[in-house]
């Protein structure tokens, strides 16, 4: 399935292995994994197009299904679950609703996720003409071609998903190898920096920011150092946290956004780097906020501006002890089922 601007294997879990290793050799292999092309099996030879779900009936008071994500690595034998993927998280509900695991209303159908990766909520709401989902609609997310049915997906619970708190380090700037950062954790741990402060516009290409060496060895050594500072430990091997290049927005975003995911650009932006940037934009002390265009109202929608256009992201707001506090996050994705069938393995 498509799920916003990534592209992934959907599993149930009784599909798969209890056995955790011979799960991975079962999704390497699936993936074409490790090899740059993946040309032996069905992944894209991109980290966008490398993912994968296991979808389960959840025994969670309240909850319809249960949702893992699995980062299959295109060029070595690895595969991850230490992060969420929010645009994988777009198919999830279809999937389910398709798969008997939730049964669809008419004319839309809301579905309870846990996922699984960092013990958090989302309520996904689906068009369900007939009980059967939709796929074809008049939503338009920038990095897709074309349109489809919105799904929209609340979340309440985000903030210390990975890390134990919003702010792991305990603040809203830090002063790392000289470059002023903002570590934050609203859905995904990503670390913010304005570009400029390393050299940078932050409108290059993905191109170019992929073939710029010098960068992304001074982004990665940041990266590793900020790794223990933010509870993840040593995170050489992992693929968080993200790393943010901010400029001032071109367009009506809030704020312009460069991301490595860790060592490669990112065509778009992740559902949940998303959430996290435009959490950061609201912090008075972030390099963000000094670059951000900032809507008024408490429910504000910003748009996260990325090399292919934007991601919307809704963030509801309160204010405690004179501090602006995000008490719900909401976005709005599309997703499309591309093939149903089997996946040969040796």
């Amino acid at each position: 399935m498509r799920g916003g601007t990534s592209k992934g294997a959907y599993f149930l879990a009784s599909d798969l292995p209890t056995d955790i290793a011979e799960r991975d050799r079962i999704l390497l292999s699936a993936m074409g994994s490790p090899d740059p092309r993946q040309i032996d099996g069905i992944g894209g030879a991109d980290p966008l197009t490398s993912k994968v779900a296991v979808i389960s009936p959840s025994s969670r008071p309240g909850i319809d299904v249960d949702y893992l994500f699995l980062q299959v690595w295109v060029d070595r034998p690895e595969v991850s679950d230490k992060q969420n993927c929010g645009n994988i998280l777009a198919g999830v509900a279809p999937f389910a609703i398709e798969r008997g695991l939730v049964r669809g209303c008419d004319p839309v159908t809301q579905v309870r996720i846990f996922m699984v990766n960092t013990s958090q909520t989302v309520v996904a709401t689906v068009q369900t003409p007939g009980g059967k989902p939709e796929y074809q609609g008049n939503a338009r997310i920038d990095g897709v071609p074309g349109t489809a049915a919105p799904i929209p997906l609340s979340f309440s619970d985000t903030a210390g998903s990975t890390c134990g708190a919003l702010l792991p380090t305990g603040r809203a700037v830090d002063l790392v190898n000289g470059i002023a950062v903002t570590c934050i954790d609203n859905g995904m741990p990503v670390v913010v920096m304005r570009a400029s402060d390393v050299g940078r516009t932050g409108y290059e290409t993905r191109d170019q920011l992929d073939k710029d060496t010098e960068l992304k060895a001074r982004i990665e050594a940041i990266r590793l150092a900020v790794g223990p500072m933010m509870n993840l430990g040593d995170v050489k091997d992992q693929t968080v946290p993200k790393m943010i290049l901010l400029a001032p927005p071109r367009e009506s975003g809030v704020v312009s956004t460069r991301s490595f995911i860790p060592h490669r650009a990112h065509a778009t932006i992740g559902v949940f780097a998303a959430v996290s940037v435009a959490t950061a934009c609201l912090l008075p002390d972030s390099p963000a906020h000094s670059l951000a265009r900032i809507p008024d109202g408490t429910t504000k929608l910003m748009l996260v501006e990325h090399p292919t256009g934007a991601s919307p992201v809704s963030l509801t707001t309160d204010v405690h002890d004179g501090k602006t506090v995000v008490t719900e996050a909401a976005i709005i994705s599309t997703a499309r089922a591309l093939f149903e069938g089997r996946v040969l393995v040796p």
